[in-house]
């Protein structure tokens, strides 16, 4: 679906340029609305959209999570060891932990819902996007799937009520991340494997939703993140003529006023205007993509979709490395601050066309020979045609998930990046403001310091 790829590579400009534009073109950047948060809810709108309706007509969960993991991964660990090797030169950003919580937030990509740094920013997302993945397996086994406007609705209620009576993890430390990591793994292991797929399908789920609600950095937004891609399901089930647009709207409006009344939302961004500004494009946005479906899209944008998830995932290391070789040029003049923001996006855009070229398209074409191998031994395993077998998979279902199945964090597919909030209203930045991540709603006081402060001297 092209217009599918275009809202991604929208996505990922977005995201992109929240964390470039205080840095190199800070005149530029926008404070009516969030563009990291835009770019962020256009990413969970389409994954919403796309994956529980792949995990059905693929109708087999070890497909699904066959597919998944080789959407996800290869990218991911790449940067993963790229952010590590280049720690000789440049620390890994002081909120990692140093210990194995980290190391486990980092298998499971679970690391904003076990409250534990990522090594890239903007792997924060993915959290989300991983806990929606877990909720959808448990609901699709558990034949919950379709009723995706209740669930919509019933997390953006959780989001108010979180918002109103808590004011960050009720489960502390380092034991969200020490626990869950063996139980996903071996769940994992499960859906992959084939035993005890089903149960392993229901603990999963159930932790997930646990961490979202007691672990997160912040537990009203992880509400907020899941009631948003559920109401793209939702959508996608008006779209067939099996639901209604009521719950969409009905989650619109507890998301909107979530924050409002939340201790734990003091940023500008969660502010009345520019929160609800920021969900207005985005749904906007997704809109007018919806529309447009039918006709031809630039080339260009589509193009942007298929590499998003290596552009979001790279940016922000390579920020970090090309900050630090140029130095601070906020005082420079424009010409300067353009030349060298085009130079740093085409950077972005070459090395993110040979990842996606030699990493993910070879990664994600094995993925899916391997789900359709599985598929073929689920089907000739139970030797029957459609219909629901003990595990929790569905024979005789075809279909696949498309390369580009899962937003980049994903394309949470960051997504909001969360770097940095420099300045308010407009202002130019200061080191206060830029010890704040952009998009994040964790100060400098708080669990999440900024991984990209100004430099001082």
């Amino acid at each position: 679906m092209a217009w599918l790829d275009a809202l991604r590579g929208l996505g990922a400009v977005a995201v992109m340029l929240e964390h470039l534009l205080p840095w190199f073109m800070p005149s530029l950047r926008p404070y009516w609305f969030n563009l990291g948060m835009y770019g962020v809810l256009v990413f969970f709108l389409v994954s919403g959209y796309i994956i529980p309706v792949s995990l059905e007509r693929r109708g087999d969960v070890r497909a699904f999570w066959i597919s998944r993991v080789f959407r996800l991964y290869p990218i991911y660990l790449l940067v993963v060891a790229g952010v590590l090797v280049a720690a000789i030169w440049m620390p890994v950003r002081e909120q990692v932990p140093r210990d194995l919580s980290s190391v486990l937030a980092h298998a499971t990509m679970l690391l904003d819902v076990v409250h534990r740094g990522g090594l890239a920013d903007t792997m924060w997302t993915l959290s989300y996007e991983m806990v929606f993945y877990l909720i959808v397996t448990a609901l699709f086994v558990g034949g919950g799937h379709r009723a995706s406007g209740t669930i919509a609705v019933a997390f953006g209620t959780v989001a108010v009520v979180a918002g109103l009576v808590l004011t960050g993890p009720l489960l502390q430390g380092p034991w969200p991340a020490l626990v869950s990591g063996p139980v996903f793994l071996a769940g994992l292991a499960c859906l992959l494997g084939g035993r005890f797929r089903r149960s392993a399908a229901y603990v999963l789920g159930a932790m997930a939703l646990v961490l979202l609600i007691f672990s997160g950095f912040v537990p009203w937004l992880g509400a907020v993140i899941l009631a948003v891609m559920f109401a793209g399901t939702a959508i996608r089930r008006w779209e067939e003529g099996a639901g209604g647009l009521v719950p969409v709207a009905v989650t619109a409006v507890l998301v909107g006023v979530t924050p409002v009344w939340a201790p734990q939302a003091g940023w500008w961004w969660v502010q009345p205007g520019p929160w609800l500004a920021t969900m207005a494009l985005a749904g906007a946005t997704f809109a007018g993509g919806m529309a447009l479906r039918g006709r031809g899209l630039p080339r260009f944008l589509v193009w942007l979709g298929l590499v998003s998830y290596s552009v979001y995932l790279l940016h922000h290391p390579l920020l970090r490395i090309f900050h630090a070789v140029v130095g601070d040029v906020r005082a420079a003049g424009q010409a300067v601050q353009l030349s060298l923001s085009a130079v740093f996006v085409l950077m972005v855009l070459g090395l993110s066309l040979l990842t996606y070229r030699y990493v993910e398209l070879p990664m994600q074409r094995l993925g899916r020979r391997l789900a359709r191998g599985a598929s073929a031994g689920d089907a000739g395993g139970t030797g029957g045609a459609g219909g629901a077998t003990a595990d929790g998979s569905t024979t005789g279902t075809t279909g696949t998930v498309g390369a580009g199945g899962a937003a980049p964090g994903p394309p949470s597919s960051g997504d909001g990046a969360r770097e940095p909030s420099c300045g308010t209203g407009g202002q130019e930045p200061s080191a206060g403001d830029c010890a704040k991540s952009s998009g994040s709603p964790v100060g400098e006081s708080e669990v999440r310091p900024s991984s990209f402060s100004e430099p001082t001297g």
